[in-house]
């Protein structure tokens, strides 16, 4: 039945953009959310990623997903997670974008592999860079609300993008947009703070 489906291209694109996003956030979610609507027949999948909907991917996406959901809400500990899945979260993003574009001519389906690879960046960048201004706080609840809120929009834009595709997308695209308002942001704090740093201890000595 999955076969016999055909999604439009401009909602396909649309589709992958939030789930690319979501992906950027928590992969682990988003594939987990994707192969349960899949398996219960709520959205068809491409040929190519019939395999999200098997019990054993969905099982082992559920429990990688019990793992970060720990792991990623303790404070320092989670930089490393994140930065370890850098290496997971944007090519994961970038083959579920290949594998549902191949409906697609081969260009196109490029394109939309990088474009998906490079707005995973986008969001896991920013949630990096959020994480790395957030942790260095005492407390651990800010890095917890942070990390729950990641989780729930990771499954909410997933599951969203199934529904309302171009809603999905406007929200996905304007969170990208932040992400570099972010990022920028968190970068020129980080370095202003290390100058002041430095100064304060350059004076430190000269008093010595």
């Amino acid at each position: 039945m999955l076969d016999a489906v055909r999604i439009p291209p401009e909602q396909l694109l649309a589709i992958l953009t939030a789930v690319s996003f979501a992906a950027g956030l928590n992969v682990y979610a988003t594939i987990l959310t994707i192969g349960l609507l899949a398996h219960i027949g709520a959205f068809p999948l491409p040929p190519a990623l019939h395999s999200l909907a098997n019990w054993y991917v969905i099982a082992g996406c559920g429990i990688l997903f019990l793992v970060e959901l720990f792991a990623d809400k303790i404070p320092i500990f989670d930089l490393l997670w994140n930065a370890v899945h850098t290496f997971v979260r944007v090519p994961v993003a970038a083959l579920l974008a290949y594998g549902a574009s191949t409906q697609l001519s081969p260009g196109w389906q490029l394109l939309a592999t990088f474009l998906g690879g490079a707005i995973a960046l986008a969001a896991h960048s920013g949630k990096t860079a959020v994480r790395a201004a957030v942790t260095p706080h005492p407390e651990p609840f800010s890095n917890i609300a942070l990390s729950l809120m990641e989780d729930a929009l990771a499954i909410f834009l997933t599951w969203l993008a199934t529904r309302h595709p171009l809603s999905a997308t406007i929200i996905s695209l304007a969170l990208v947009l932040a992400a570099v308002v972010l990022i920028r942001w968190i970068v020129q704090a980080l370095g202003n703070m290390l100058r002041r740093a430095r100064k304060e201890i350059e004076l430190l000595f000269d008093g010595a």
